[in-house]
């Protein structure tokens, strides 16, 4: 079976605090790579109560500091946020304290709304070109130094970061393809252009310096748990925070409810279906089967494992089983 890893948003659940937040995630990290997870991945989103990685190279280091061999990585930085040469030496310290084992994934959005946007003094006005003008220049401070170049990144020059392309529609499977570069699709999310995506990017992809053929990692959700009916339970944390979030009421995690999607409008419940169609809820071998068969349907190099449950303890049991139903 192909590699699994983990996408972890650091979620503050509705009671808690980003203190006990941050303390799961470095237990979920080192109980990921127990188990045989290949990396882990932390997402940069600002102003949303529910998630506290937003200054994710710093968490980046929490979790590389407190784990021996799992690589650990940015699922993404938000680079429109960011001055490029700051990200390489942010990453480029990491990779110089942590060798061979960080990961760097792009993406365009904000990853917030307007107004917070403003005050990451992002450039709202950039045209459509200016993402992969950044990602290109990003990359070049990773390379070797040329003669006479003025800008440099110290931590950075030389150290050749894995550097990736996120997506969630068409622009990042070009932007990957022509750049050669890995890409991770976030179906976990945003399922609808997912084919369409992987095949762009499978046809139109040049080999780089970096990658030879073109590698995929999708994001796919699990809610998994020793029963069906307990692991419907366990996600309707997660869709109660879907729905918060579309009704421009962004919150902390909820605490789990039974029956969740019965009391819906049927809009909102196709909405929640269509969202989280790439997912597995379900007992071991619901799990099992459903992604050998999104394995199987998309082809894909590797998935990226999200698991937003409102129990530390249930969320670790979910990747367990998880990587179990890999283990088959």
């Amino acid at each position: 079976m192909i590699p699994f890893s983990v996408l972890d948003l650091s979620p503050i659940v509705t009671g808690g605090t980003a203190v006990q937040s941050l303390s799961n995630t470095l237990d979920l990290a080192r109980h990921a790579e127990r188990l045989g997870y290949h990396r882990y991945w932390l997402a940069e989103h600002h102003g949303i109560p529910g998630i506290a990685s937003a200054a994710t190279a710093v968490v980046i280091g929490h979790v590389a500091a407190g784990t021996r061999s799992i690589r650990v990585g940015a699922g993404g930085i938000m680079l429109p946020n960011h001055a490029p040469l700051v990200i390489a030496e942010q990453f480029g310290t990491l990779e110089t304290l942590f060798p061979g084992r960080i990961d760097l994934g792009l993406g365009r959005a904000p990853g917030s709304d307007q107004a917070t946007a403003r005050a990451l003094r992002r450039n709202l006005a950039a045209d459509e070109n200016q993402f992969p003008r950044d990602v290109v220049e990003l990359m070049t401070y990773f390379a070797a130094a040329r003669p006479g170049q003025l800008v440099r990144a110290i931590p950075g020059e030389g150290l050749a970061v894995p550097v990736w392309i996120l997506g969630s529609s068409l622009f990042g499977a070009t932007l990957a393809a022509a750049l050669g570069l890995p890409f991770a699709f976030a179906s976990h999310f945003a399922p609808m252009q997912m084919q369409q995506a992987l095949e762009i990017y499978r046809t139109q992809f040049r080999p780089s310096a970096q990658l030879e053929k073109p590698y995929v990692m999708l994001g796919y959700s699990v809610f998994a748990a020793e029963t069906d009916t307990q692991a419907q339970f366990l996600a309707s944390s997660m869709q109660q925070a879907i729905l918060n979030l579309r009704r421009g009421h962004p919150s902390t995690l909820p605490p789990p409810v039974d029956d969740f999607l019965g009391a819906l409008a049927p809009s909102e419940k196709a909405m929640l279906e269509q969202t989280l169609s790439c997912s597995a809820i379900g007992s071991p071998d619901a799990v099992r089967t459903a992604l050998a068969d999104f394995i199987a349907q998309t082809g894909a190099d590797e998935l990226m494992i999200t698991c937003q449950i409102f129990d530390h303890a249930a969320r670790l049991r979910s990747y367990e089983i998880a990587a179990e139903a890999r283990g088959v």
